[in-house]
């Protein structure tokens, strides 16, 4: 034994010197790997989009999955709801507001390698506007007359009649640049310009996104490899899987009545936001007794918002008085237009010629805010002496064929997410069947000037007519309800736009 211990004494030295160098270097890698922040996210959705390209298809789910991921547009809406330049670094607007010149991006390429210029956005803006297009949103381009593009950087834009929102309007999902090869597959594999990849679609389940390594903006620091939205409709399976970390985020977390059930939690953070979610009770004004405006007016005092924000979404909400937010600008808080008065409501609907009520229908959705709100609403029809019937329509589908297009409702109960959408007054045919040529004329004004401070202006004369008039019940403006790993950084807290944006998104070391 004392042999081996002579013999091996230099080797034996040699070898545990080896081994100590090993162990710590062991060591290092180890506490490395622990101490470097994560490159990967699985957010969470309720709602699974039903194709993944937003210029063919209106639910808001394609844009929080695509939106500013894997597509881009001219413009973009920050996280604050202003207009900033995207694939155009810079424009000019001629005096009469009816030529827009676009100064393109050089040195985009979309994510299957074809570059992105001035050929390609005309390709993209024709194919929103043009006779066979189902863009959701093919009004926003209707201002549009042609197109030129004198220079593969220069875009320009000869308009019919002025547009001021249209800068504004060019940054939605529904305007995207798409390449023009693949965009008859970007309901399935969606290509674009932007910093995250199509990876995979697994249908019922997740799509997930890797790292676009060639992003055009290189004073962007993506610091995600990967990020996996994951599709959830049950409430408690959202919350559970929150607390089991087998989702990092969810940004629009569906139950409000849970929300507490987090407080315990030091991994995860609570986070209450704005939207652009107007809930409202859409009136058909063209059936009676909803024809007649002392009707609807006395509908809406018998309203008491702030029991309606507790009943149906735990009093987590803000009350509205017209189809406006208080993120969207020139806002009114206009409330106090008919506030709860439950007296004068009846007064009102005996001078309508309803001394002893009526009876209507409501078509309400069935999820849990439309629900929730209804019966809320029932009961307090029922203190002026108003009978209200809740039909449950499935939404989606039926909701769509019955109300939105053959308008064959009395009242209906729908959060409406599209920002500064107060423009549905003024569109024939719309569901509520609302007709006033004095509010279509100011929604006019605002499209002739591209003047912020007086669209602002023009925006507030429209709150205030839709306030008195009560063509819907204004009633509140859902929170956005974002649950999260307190490590994660970058989501936007605030909802100016149905998104999810992961540019930003990175994990705290």
């Amino acid at each position: 034994m004392g042999r081996m211990t002579f013999l091996g004494s230099a080797t034996m030295l040699r070898s545990a010197a080896f081994g100590f160098a090993m162990a710590a270097g062991l060591f290092l890698a180890q506490t490395g790997a622990q101490a470097a922040p994560k490159t990967a996210i699985t957010v969470g959705m309720s709602v699974e989009p039903t194709g993944l390209d937003p210029t063919a298809a209106a639910p808001v789910a394609i844009g929080q999955v695509t939106w500013q991921n894997i597509f881009e547009g001219l413009t973009t809406i920050d996280k604050s709801g202003k207009v900033q330049p995207q694939l155009a670094e810079s424009w000019q607007i001629s005096p009469d507001g009816l030529t827009y010149t676009f100064k393109l991006r050089q040195g985009v390429t979309f994510h299957n390698g074809v570059a992105f210029d001035s050929s390609v956005a005309k390709f993209s803006l024709d194919r929103a506007r043009g006779a066979d297009s189902v863009n959701p949103q093919k009004r926003y381009f209707a201002s549009i007359d042609t197109i030129e593009t004198p220079g593969a950087s220069t875009l320009v834009l000869k308009l019919k009649q002025p547009a001021g929102s249209l800068l504004y309007w060019l940054g939605w999902p529904a305007s995207v640049m798409v390449e023009p090869k693949s965009a008859a597959d970007n309901k399935t594999t969606p290509i674009g310009t932007g910093p995250f990849k199509f990876a995979s679609w697994a249908k019922g389940s997740k799509v997930d996104l890797a790292r676009n390594p060639d992003y055009w903006n290189k004073d962007v620091s993506v610091k995600l490899d990967t990020a996996s939205f994951r599709f959830m409709a049950d409430p408690q399976a959202q919350a559970a899987a929150l607390k089991a970390g087998d989702v990092d985020a969810f940004p629009e977390f569906a139950a409000p009545e849970l929300i507490k059930s987090f407080e315990g939690d030091t991994r995860l953070v609570t986070v209450i936001g704005n939207t652009e979610l107007k809930v409202v009770a859409g009136m058909n004004n063209a059936r009676k007794p909803f024809d007649d405006k002392r009707v609807r007016q006395a509908l809406m005092m018998a309203v008491d918002r702030a029991t309606v924000v507790e009943g149906a979404w735990s009093g987590l909400g803000t009350p509205i008085g017209s189809h406006y937010t208080p993120n969207d600008r020139g806002y009114k808080d206009l409330t106090g237009v008919y506030p709860y008065d439950p007296e004068k409501a009846k007064a009102l609907l005996a001078e309508a010629g309803y001394a002893s009520g009526f009876t209507f229908t409501i078509k309400a959705p069935q999820m849990a805010y439309a629900q929730r709100t209804s019966q809320v609403l029932q009961a307090m029809f029922a203190e002026i002496g108003v009978t209200m019937n809740i039909e449950t329509t499935e939404f989606p589908a039926k909701w769509v064929a019955d109300v939105m297009k053959a308008t064959d409702y009395d009242m209906t109960i729908v959060a409406h997410a599209e920002p500064m959408d107060i423009d549905i007054y003024a569109r024939d045919p719309y569901y509520f069947n609302y007709k006033n040529p004095a509010f279509n004329d100011v929604l006019k004004k605002v499209e002739a000037t591209a003047d912020p401070s007086e669209q602002e202006k023009l925006y507030g004369e429209a709150q205030t007519i839709l306030a008195d008039d009560v063509p819907a019940l204004y009633l509140f403006v859902m929170p956005k309800l974002g649950v999260w790993d307190g490590k994660v950084k970058g989501l936007w807290e605030n909802e100016p736009i149905p998104s999810n944006v992961l540019t930003d998104v990175h994990w705290e070391e």
